[in-house]
């Protein structure tokens, strides 16, 4: 997606944008003020934000259509309507997706009697959005890249989300129709690159989720911090943060947290919003496990500090969901020269990422046996060229302002 240097603007359509904090909202919205840092123009269609919470958040609430400019004009951003259930099943989750590709569509049509936009950023999931971006293009001729953040389809039906296959060959026929008529396809994994060819039989960008390493870094005695957030400085801290759903499995850690339970200087944190925390917290109470804490999603301005302070990083995916996801957390925790526990299975692309480049400890997922055994070899071995190697991958792999320029192609 070569811009023009004439004509810089661009229109980014998804569902998840800034200030959401976590997740495909905060690449968005990182992606959208590089861009306008680079002087290019753009407009934005999105929803009030809602994630991970799943509640529609302040000041946003009970607002119908809403437009913002900021930037000195650079970044003009269509908020739209849509349905949040309150708790989240598949049913409710096609009705979450529709009311947005419903009440999108409408600022769609209304750009069409504005002036041309050239290039159109399009970001699935949801998938569907293809198809306003692709409405759009048939009277404005602009140029499309359909950038893939999910294997959503894949996801659904493995994690049997939608357990209608009547609905979901509907669904794969639609994104075949998209994937045919697009400019471009991106995505953000080797592995989920490999599957779109597949499906698709088209060449795949690879445009991975980035990292600001200025921004976050590793920080010399930061295990000292422990205070601040109400832990003593000898404790050695293990932490979950951000979606709590159903592709993590997070059951696991309620049983890994139990078999610690005599070892009072270790302590579980679980840091973050979703549709299964209100359970996970049941749990956690009837089974009377009090080395689990619950803690929100920390904000930006203190979240580097907090990462640092953690001694191991969790990143846990179900069986089925493991390589079609690449988990956007990855990239910060690498940043900080953090150490990650990942559970995935063997043959994916996250773990030939994790394995090849030596920069964390892998296990099989939901076993709570395999996970406490490498647990155990990152809370008790010394891991320092792990630490070493992660930060190193960021710097060289990961960098923000190379990725997005790829994909891009300004004149910088």
């Amino acid at each position: 997606m070569k811009l023009d240097e004439k004509n810089k603007e661009v229109l980014v359509y998804g569902i998840n944008f800034y200030p959401e904090i976590t997740g495909i909202g905060k690449y968005t919205g990182d992606m959208v003020d590089w861009l306008a840092s680079k002087n290019v123009k753009c407009t934005v269609i999105t929803g009030f934000p809602y994630y991970p919470q799943w509640e529609i958040q302040k000041p946003y609430k009970g607002l119908f259509y809403k437009k913002e400019v900021l930037n000195k004009g650079l970044i003009t951003i269509y908020r739209c309507p849509l349905y949040v259930p309150i708790k989240v099943n598949g049913f409710k989750r096609v009705l979450h997706e529709g009311s947005f590709l419903l009440s999108s569509f409408f600022v769609i049509l209304m750009l069409l009697f504005k002036k041309k936009i050239n290039y159109i950023f399009c970001i699935a999931p949801p998938f569907h959005l293809g198809l306003p971006a692709l409405f759009y293009k048939f009277f404005k001729g602009s140029f499309i890249n359909y950038h893939v953040q999910d294997l959503q389809i894949e996801a659904a039906s493995s994690l049997k989300m939608i357990k209608s296959n009547w609905l979901l060959n509907i669904f794969s026929k639609l994104e075949m129709y998209i994937f045919k008529h697009v400019d471009e396809i991106s995505s953000i994994s080797l592995e989920m690159n490999e599957k779109l060819h597949q499906k698709s039989n088209r060449d795949i960008r690879f445009f991975p989720n980035w990292v600001d390493c200025n921004k976050y870094y590793p920080i010399e005695k930061a295990k000292k911090n422990k205070t601040k957030w109400g832990f003593n400085d000898n404790q050695k801290l293990v932490l979950y943060s951000g979606s709590i759903g159903e592709k993590q499995g997070l059951n696991l850690i309620l049983y890994v947290a139990g078999s610690y339970k005599n070892q009072t200087d270790i302590v579980f944190i679980i840091a973050g919003f979703g549709s299964n925390l209100a359970k996970l917290k049941k749990l956690a109470n009837k089974q009377k496990i009090k080395n689990i804490h619950f803690l929100p999603l920390q904000p930006d301005e203190v979240f580097n500090e907090f990462l640092n302070m953690v001694d191991v990083h969790l990143i846990l995916q179900k069986k089925k969901a493991s390589g079609l996801v690449m988990p956007s957390k990855l990239t910060t925790i690498l940043a900080t020269g953090g150490l990650v526990l990942v559970s995935t299975n063997f043959d994916s692309g996250l773990y030939k990422i994790i394995d090849d480049n030596k920069i964390g400890v892998l296990t099989e997922p939901e076993s709570v046996n395999k996970l406490i055994k490498s647990l155990d070899k990152c809370l008790f071995e010394n891991n320092d060229q792990l630490k070493m190697n992660a930060r190193n991958y960021a710097i060289e792999n990961l960098d923000k302002e190379t990725l997005i320029n790829n994909i891009f192609e300004l004149n910088l």
